[in-house]
């Protein structure tokens, strides 16, 4: 669905960072219907790989149940979209954000998963099949990282 994220939907006027949170859990859902194993098992790898990877410390490992509830309506934690992020650019089967919020929380987390020096260099170390469709919302999300919002 990422042929034209750069193009947003009639949600266009919200700001940045509530399209992340409204990705988020979108991003939460994608991991949890790509991954191949039960809910339980997924939310449990998504905690232990945030622990490994350093992208977060869960207060305590969530049950399927809390993974599909964050999947729905509710946020999930910050950690678990950067790390559900972290799964799926991995994934051999190359998955593309299928809206444009989503779009967004995956700019947004790919820039809190690492250092980047610029905005070139962030949309550069990005996997191939996401540069193109990633281009827009990685420079908002830039735009939004640099602006040091103190909320």
């Amino acid at each position: 669905m990422c042929e034209r994220p750069d193009e947003p939907d009639s949600a266009s006027s919200r700001s940045f960072y509530t399209r992340v949170l409204a990705g988020s859990s979108k991003l939460v859902g994608h991991w949890l219907m790509l991954g191949q194993a039960d809910p339980d098992r997924l939310a449990m790898i998504l905690a232990d790989t945030a622990r490994i990877a350093k992208l977060g410390e869960p207060e305590s490992t969530p049950n399927g149940e809390m993974l599909t509830h964050w999947s729905g309506d509710a946020t999930p934690p910050r950690w678990a979209a950067r790390t559900a992020l972290f799964l799926l650019v991995q994934m051999p089967a190359k998955p593309l954000p299928r809206d444009h919020d989503e779009a967004c929380a995956w700019a947004y987390c790919w820039l809190h998963n690492r250092e980047f020096e610029a905005c070139e260099t962030a949309r550069d170390s990005l996997p191939e099949h996401l540069r193109e469709c990633l281009a827009a919302p990685l420079a908002e999300a830039w735009q939004d990282y640099r602006g040091l919002r103190l909320i």
